[in-house]
């Protein structure tokens, strides 16, 4: 930057050293935060305040789950036996609330993340990101249907029809007809194709699903007037055990309001004074650091969405020759598409 002194104005993430870059480069220049990745870190920041509600969380999820599920479903539930794919997403939860508790045993012995991490294998990044979340990730796949059964589901659902419920079965049966997926997928297809109701008659008492961590920070973002009422109820539940979450959720929704342009009766200002002791304080405090970038993101037309393409095409070029050769033939590949 220092070799273009007409630099005017500088888009850029909220990342410290391009901040301190900036300044070094070009002292006299405007930075502007960018609009996306202030959002983004506002989702990042709700994850947090989730993973240190988890107890709330999980306690509102119970709550709307009972609230479907009748007495006699109920104790057929609790007898029934899981399935295999259920004992499997059991044993890696286990496993990750073991590694968790290896971890926080030995952040309570003294060690940093940077120690811990060889140790135990992973990376620097994931032992700091479960200590700040207080406890393991939840890995819960969304509800899409699997496209790599599709061009087998006419033949799975024959053979569900004549009584075969076996996933590994299944597996076996449809490998040998070209499938290349994983015994996974086919135990995801067997456990949906179990709770699909039999007959076309709407059941009295259906058992819901407890949203995931990821939903509680999508619900948590929203507007409530549009969310349905699924998610309204857990809301409900959630802000009972923790109305804090209530007050995290309408600071969200302010900041959110602040970076489109939305709101021209509110200011950053006030936003961060509400803010600072409610459940998002850190990210306000992150925002009060860089607040002249953070308003000329509100006020400027500015932003890095122009670059972000070509960011996003150099990484999947990247991928794409991952392990395969150096600098080099990156540097052609990137020019060669230009």
């Amino acid at each position: 930057m220092g070799r273009y002194p007409g630099i005017e104005v500088i888009a850029r993430d909220r990342a410290g050293v391009y901040a301190e870059g900036a300044r070094r480069g070009a002292p006299n220049a405007i930075q502007v935060a960018d609009r996306f990745h202030l959002l983004q870190n506002l989702g990042q920041a709700l994850r947090l305040v989730v993973d240190r509600n988890r107890v709330a969380v999980n306690a509102a999820g119970k709550a709307i789950v009972a609230g479907t599920v009748d007495h006699d479903d109920a104790e057929k539930a609790a007898v029934s036996a899981p399935t295999g794919l259920e004992r499997l997403r059991q044993d890696r939860r286990d496993q990750r609330r073991e590694r968790h508790e290896e971890i926080r045993h030995l952040h309570r012995a003294g060690m940093s993340p940077r120690q811990i991490a060889p140790r135990l294998g992973i990376s620097v990044r994931t032992v700091e990101r479960w200590l700040a979340a207080g406890g393991e990730p939840e890995h819960r796949r969304s509800e899409s249907q699997s496209t790599t059964t599709e061009p087998f589901r006419k033949y799975l659902e024959k053979r569900w029809q004549e009584g075969q419920r076996n996933g590994a079965q299944l597996w076996e049966e449809i490998k040998q007809m070209g499938f290349r997926g994983g015994r996974a997928t086919v135990y995801r297809w067997t456990a949906k194709r179990k709770e699909k109701p039999t007959s076309t008659s709407t059941p009295k008492h259906v058992r819901e699903r407890a949203p995931s961590r990821r939903e509680c920070v999508w619900f948590l973002s929203r507007d409530a007037a549009t969310l349905d009422e699924r998610a309204g109820r857990f809301l409900r539940h959630l802000y009972e055990h923790a109305p804090k979450l209530e007050t995290a959720s309408e600071l969200a929704g302010r900041f959110a309001a602040l970076i489109r342009g939305d709101d021209e009766n509110d200011d950053l200002e006030r936003w961060i004074a509400d803010a600072r002791d409610s459940e998002l304080a850190s990210f306000a405090a992150g925002i009060e650091r860089d607040i002249e970038a953070v308003k000329a993101a509100i006020t400027e037309p500015w932003s890095t969405s122009p670059v972000e393409g070509q960011i996003n095409r150099l990484k999947m070029i990247k991928r794409q020759m991952y392990g395969r050769s150096g600098y080099n033939l990156l540097k052609s590949k990137v020019l060669a598409r230009a």
